[in-house]
């Protein structure tokens, strides 16, 4: 069975509601060196479907590191729970940002666990949010 994608309507319903920011790492997509995604909050291999509630928008770092997972262990607990939903919670329910803005930290298992899955402080992300930090642009509003 052939994967469906999403339609250019949905991409573009997708990026607006977003406002070009990725929905997990909050990085926007004007200082990206790479398009972001559109991608499935629960995977087609999971039996994710092609509908809004189920699309995100994603940076692809984030993409990639997601790639099909929906669960991760919560590092404080060594519990497997669900990674981020962004159709089901808002981004503050279970991050913050740390006193210089250059880290997410994960306030919930949630949180916690979608920060190690997703790589949500890799080094040139953290560099990223540095420079755009230094020129009024992070953390997006």
């Amino acid at each position: 069975m052939a994967r469906e994608k999403p339609s250019t309507e949905q991409r573009r319903q997708v990026r607006e509601r977003a406002k070009g920011i990725c929905e997990y790492c909050q990085s926007q997509e004007d200082f990206a060196t790479e398009s972001f995604s559109v991608e499935h909050i629960i995977p087609v291999a999971l039996g994710g479907k092609t509908v809004l509630e189920n699309l995100a928008l994603a940076c692809q770092g984030c993409n990639s590191h997601k790639y099909i997972k929906s669960s991760a262990i919560d590092p404080a607990d060594d519990k497997v729970v669900g990674l981020f939903h962004p159709r089901q919670s808002t981004w503050t329910e279970h991050f913050q940002w740390s006193n210089d803005f250059l880290e997410i930290i994960g306030i919930t298992s949630t949180g916690r666990a979608t920060i190690v899955a997703l790589k949500l402080n890799r080094q040139r992300l953290v560099n990223l949010r540095r420079a755009v930090y230094s020129i009024g642009e992070h953390p997006p509003k």
